[in-house]
């Protein structure tokens, strides 16, 4: 073969691998962004390492993690615990750290067990992980039935909880105590996808934009049984599933406000984020990313429906601070790996008439109650008190 015909023959080659590549890497990341396991540890965290437990303390592997303030779940495979503070002065060597250990949940924490750090600190259900009496219901979806848990009180504003990203409808338990000492019925909702809930045609996430139409439902069943208004209140993906309802809802004159705990405003970036932290190549995360948000059918729908909003990011639809009508409270932090804090900010600083925001320093994705509980909670009360 003459040099020409080798070197475009080579090229071919290059791209077709290339190509082919990309087609892979942008089925991976839609896997791994757009079908999470409900429950399943968010990728990105470290795996630490049970060094030892003895008088209500245990020992990690050392890492930012291991060593964020504030109260966390361990997971693993038939594991649950709940750790509190670290230990600064309790006795370990230098490549591990001390933490309470404020119970074990489920299974045991033998050294050697490999845990992820989560902030979901519950299992089970109201009654069972808190003491709270609970109705457990159906909310009618548009693809069958929600299952939710109903937790009464007497205010007929009631706040509707959707979890998000590498959580269940467990993770909501955080805030009920709080929510039933003001007398705030709760209804938490199972969404498309969770267990016992039906599955999206499509078998994919969508990082809110087809699942808010869930909580539409559960905005009518609430209505329907009693409330006069709801407060939406959503971590991740359920805080855009929150900003979708505001915006779209046919009832959206029925919410008093919203709650949003580390909201997905950019998704073109937490795809990007959740991809690389599946281990996707950085060379081919943007073809990855394209690919991910054309399978989803995500594409070209960004905020402000075709505008880029002068920042050089791809904020979602929902996001768009001149449609927000209600009074909006978002907790959001600079660690937040998934959900970048840039956007948040500049929603907040684009409606401060609407928007107040709490900045979370040191928290995970849906984290920020975990750091300091007594903080979170008081700005909570704050927002909600008007509401109520």
């Amino acid at each position: 073969m003459r040099p020409a015909t080798v070197t475009a023959a080579a090229v071919t080659t290059l791209l077709v691998g290339a190509g082919a590549a990309a087609v892979a890497a942008g089925r991976y990341a839609a896997d791994a962004a757009l079908r999470p396991e409900p429950g399943r540890p968010l990728p990105g965290g470290p795996r630490l390492v049970v060094h030892g437990t003895a008088g209500g303390r245990v020992a990690l592997t050392r890492s930012l993690a291991s060593l964020r303030p504030g109260t966390y779940g361990l997971d693993a495979p038939g594991v649950h615990a709940v750790v509190g503070r670290v230990l600064p002065d309790a006795p370990h060597t230098p490549d591990t750290v001390v933490r309470q250990l404020l119970r074990v949940t489920h299974g045991h924490l033998d050294p050697g067990t490999r845990v992820s750090l989560t902030p979901q600190i519950h299992l089970g259900n109201p009654r069972t992980a808190l003491g709270l009496d609970h109705a457990d219901v159906d909310v009618p979806g548009e693809l069958g039935a929600l299952p939710a848990w109903f937790v009464p009180a007497v205010r007929n504003t009631w706040v509707i909880t959707v979890h998000g990203l590498g959580a269940t409808r467990e993770h909501p338990m955080v805030v009920m105590p709080f929510l039933n000492r003001f007398r705030l019925p709760v209804l938490d909702l199972a969404y498309r996808g969770d267990l016992g809930a039906p599955e999206s045609p499509d078998g994919l996430g969508h990082l809110g934009a087809s699942e808010w139409r869930d909580l539409d439902a559960a905005i009518r069943y609430a209505l329907r049984f009693g409330a006069r208004r709801v407060v939406l209140y959503g971590w991740s993906t359920g805080a855009t599933m929150a900003l979708y309802a505001a915006e779209r809802s046919a009832l959206a004159d029925r919410i008093a406000g919203l709650v949003l705990d580390s909201p997905v405003l950019d998704r073109h970036t937490t795809l990007r984020n959740l991809a690389a932290a599946r281990g996707t190549p950085a060379v081919l995360l943007p073809l990855a990313v394209r690919a991910a948000e054309s399978r989803a059918g995500l594409h070209g729908d960004h905020w402000g429906h075709g505008g880029h909003g002068g920042h050089g990011d791809h904020r979602d639809p929902a996001a768009d601070p001149a449609a927000l009508r209600v009074p909006a409270l978002v907790f959001a932090g600079p660690d937040d790996a998934l959900a970048p804090w840039g956007p948040a900010r500049r929603f907040a600083e684009s409606r401060p008439d609407l928007v107040t925001l709490h900045t979370v320093r040191d928290a995970p994705h849906g984290g920020m109650w975990n750091v300091d509980p007594a903080r979170y909670e008081e700005a909570l009360r704050r927002f909600l008190t008007p509401l109520m």
